[in-house]
């Protein structure tokens, strides 16, 4: 059969290698895997299947330091998964079974206690048996906080199935972003990370959910995942009907040919490649002092960082041989390119430097406060109408006196009139626009804090490069939210002042646990703020995956779908919350809503603020193409989350309705909640059509602005607890954008595009697509009044 498409030459640092043990690993798993009934007659493989696989080949080249018996139930998982893939298959993807295949995975977790006394229930087919063997061989040798996580990821693996099931039955190709996020747990990449800590050592349970740790099995698993892809493109798409496969997401998404699709979805896998080797080295090791990890749990963390990168590039060179994969001239002509391979010829590394060290280059070479003029404003795609809560002007003349009070309004950073212009509770009023005056104050004054937060730490911690200052603010600010009546800080600055009495007034009839999800809710926004920081401090642009997940977090989206979730008690089950359905349709709602600010954004933070953060700078910089693409992507990317959101509500809810046979109230609260959601993006798109934070003359007005430096101690308001250091307004005009872009001198890149115009453009080769794009009522945003 001719292949698709040209496999496209790989970016791969690390050579592969051998573990010792592979011939006792292939004996080994053949007659495991005959003794659970996976071989003759089951319908699926022969011995010929799995010796032409080779999975033993596999483990050998992804474990290459672990002992014989460890290889050898490594390469039994391996096989137990692969067969629970063709198996599921057979059995329910080719009949389009989904209530079997429900029922089916329903009993999986059962053989998968975290107390080995447990009883189990008796195996019903090859599947149940291998698990059941593989959980009890595997499971002593570790702590109960790695079983917990490995059982997590397993069921992931085995429960997602269905959601590839549904979108074959519905014909339906996912977008690129749900894309990413489905086949992390599809994939089974997180499943093969909790192997990589059997097989080297287990991460301390202190830094196992941190950022660092997550990028790193995050950027493993897209690693792994988008390699597959390209390899398994033939026979999952051609031959097996799939449509879980990043090559056809992006064929879809672009509107363009297979080889192109191809070649971008290897720009992705090396740009998470890069990620995985930045946050290796620049997250990772100061885990060890700011979590006061020992000798022993330090070392412990390095050795599954490098099993991880081992997994990486086994991964590639068994690829490369395995019968299950398209893979054709794969050896000779598309061998990884690297730095450690002997033999690497002076056309390899050219390649190498002018495509991935290119691609690596670039996010570190953007000249800031460039002159992009106005913002352009696509037609955007909003099925849902905003209501305003009847109690919002009442709630404006209350922030201002609540902001004065606690001293957001005195330290240089906002003033008055910057407040004004804001309107955050116009935000609020739509949003929640059956609120009371006094939700609708408490929602306000959140929104005031988060944004207030927002513009602080570049100004004040960004201005000074004073991360440590950054991080021990962030500290802080976590200790203001007691989960059950811990001492607090005396309040040192205006943030702590508000948090201090928001928390009070929002937590005062919380349980425990809601307190604490509320907390971490707090904290993932204020510590995604510092990760704002240091790339801003390294004048690097974020990976593209990275700054979406991480968007989330700096747009306070959990924070406020939070607060949404408060009325709702305990009627909801949690599990209903954590279903794969429900975060589909929250983060479809937070990515439109955070997209929206990146549009609205764009000339406040390019031009004026030097910003590195922005949804339509990182998609130039990674494809390499100007503004109006750029933000053509970004809209089109916006259309499908929103058409994904009404997807989930319309076909997707009902059926988790019924799977957890929910009662007719809590359908009624789940159906409230949707509603929600759409007041959520409706008054979110109003609030930046009609506030004055992004037009073209406000921003203006404000070019020659203030910058937050040294002051003498003066009287925090409202406390009477004696003074505190309050930041004093000095004059920037020094260091205002004008006088940067005059003295850098760079490149004038204002759109070209007269107000009112539709630009059209094309994907520059190499991007993956040859599609046009169209931006329907392209207008300047300006001030509404």
């Amino acid at each position: 059969m001719t292949q698709p498409f040209e496999l496209p030459h790989f970016y791969m640092p690390y050579p592969a290698r051998l573990n010792p043990h592979l011939d006792e690993a292939r004996a080994h798993t053949v007659e495991w895997a005959r003794g659970m009934g996976m071989l003759e007659g089951s319908g699926i493989w022969e011995q010929s299947d799995l010796d032409a696989h080779d999975y033993g080949l596999l483990c050998a080249y992804t474990h290459p330091d672990c002992d014989g018996p460890a290889l050898s139930l490594i390469t039994d998982w391996y096989v137990w998964v692969f067969f629970f893939d063709d198996h599921f298959l057979e059995t329910f993807k080719r009949t389009q079974d989904r209530d079997g295949g429900k029922a089916y995975l329903d009993r999986l977790p059962l053989f998968m206690p975290l107390d080995l006394s447990t009883p189990v229930p008796e195996p019903e087919n090859p599947v149940e048996a291998g698990l059941a063997d593989l959980w009890a061989r595997t499971v002593p040798a570790m702590s109960v906080d790695w079983r917990r996580r490995f059982a997590v990821s397993t069921e992931h693996l085995l429960n997602e199935s269905m959601w590839e099931l549904s979108n074959i039955n519905e014909g339906r190709i996912a977008n690129p972003v749900e894309y990413i996020e489905m086949r992390r747990k599809v994939g089974g990449a997180p499943w093969s990370a909790g192997l990589v800590e059997y097989a080297t050592a287990e991460v301390p349970a202190s830094v196992a959910g941190t950022r660092p740790l997550r990028v790193l099995m995050e950027t493993f698993s897209d690693g792994v995942h988008l390699r597959n892809d390209l390899f398994s493109y033939q026979r999952e798409v051609e031959e097996e009907g799939e449509l879980s496969n990043g090559i056809l997401v992006l064929e879809t998404f672009f509107g363009c040919t297979t080889q192109e699709a191809a070649e971008t979805v290897n720009d992705i896998l090396t740009s998470r490649l890069h990620q995985f080797e930045h946050t290796a080295l620049t997250e990772v090791p100061p885990l060890a002092a700011e979590k006061g990890l020992t000798p022993d749990q330090a070392a412990a963390v390095a050795a599954y960082t490098q099993g991880l990168q081992d997994w990486q590039s086994g991964g590639h060179e068994w690829h490369l041989r395995s019968s299950r994969y398209m893979n054709e001239g794969a050896v000779e002509g598309s061998r990884p390119l690297g730095g450690a391979r002997f033999g690497t010829s002076a056309v390899d590394i050219g390649a190498l430097l002018s495509a991935a060290g290119a691609q690596r280059l670039r996010r570190y070479t953007h000249v800031p406060y460039q002159k992009v003029g106005p913002s352009l404003l696509p037609d955007f795609y909003m099925p849902f109408e905003p209501a305003l809560s009847p109690h919002l002007d009442g709630a404006r003349d209350r922030l201002t006196g609540w902001m004065y009070e606690k001293g957001m309004l005195q330290e240089g950073v906002w003033d008055e009139d910057k407040l004004d212009a804001y309107d955050l509770p116009l935000c609020a009023a739509g949003i929640h626009p059956d609120a009371t005056a006094e939700a609708l104050d408490l929602g306000s004054q959140w929104l005031a804090w988060g944004t207030y937060g927002d513009d602080y730490y570049p100004l004040v911690f960004g201005h000074r490069r004073d991360l440590a200052a950054a991080r021990t603010t962030t500290e802080r600010l976590s200790a203001c939210m007691p989960i059950d009546g811990e001492p607090t800080p005396v309040p040192a600055n205006a943030m702590e002042h508000g948090l201090l009495d928001l928390w009070e007034r929002t937590a005062a009839k919380m349980t425990p646990d809601e307190r604490r999800k509320l907390r971490g809710d707090v904290d993932k926004m204020t510590e995604s703020w510092v990760w704002e920081l240091s790339n801003q401090l390294q004048h690097r642009i974020p990976d593209p995956v990275d700054y979406l997940e991480m968007r989330r977090a700096t747009f306070g989206s959990d924070l406020t779908l939070n607060l949404c979730r408060l009325g709702h008690g305990p009627k909801v089950p949690p599990e209903v919350y954590r279903s794969g359905p429900v975060r589909s349709l929250e983060n479809a709602a937070i990515d439109y809503a955070m997209l929206i600010n990146d549009v609205f954004s764009y000339q406040k933070e390019i031009e004026y603020e030097g910003e590195v953060h922005n949804a339509i700078l990182v998609v130039q910089n990674f494809f390499g193409c100007d503004y109006p693409t750029g933000l053509g992507i970004i809209h089109d990317l916006m259309t499908q989350r929103m058409q994904q959101f009404q997807h989930v509500a319309a076909h997707e809810l009902p059926v988790l309705y019924e799977d957890f046979k929910l009662s007719p109230e809590v359908r009624g609260i789940m159906d409230g909640y949707v509603v929600q959601l759409e007041n959520w993006l409706s008054g979110i798109l109003k609030w930046h059509q009609d506030c004055h934070r992004y037009g073209a003359e406000d921003l203006a007005r404000r070019a020659h602005g203030f910058l937050p430096d040294r002051a003498p101690a003066v009287p925090f308001p409202g406390t009477g607890a004696g003074t505190v250091p309050v930041p004093m307004s000095v004059p920037v005009s020094a260091l205002s954008p004008q006088d940067m872009a005059e003295t850098e001198s760079p490149p004038d890149l204002t759109p070209r595009t007269a107000a009112g115009a539709t630009p059209s453009f094309t994907l520059p080769k190499g991007v993956g697509a040859a599609a046009e794009f169209s931006l329907p009522k392209a207008e300047a945003a300006s001030a509404p009044h």
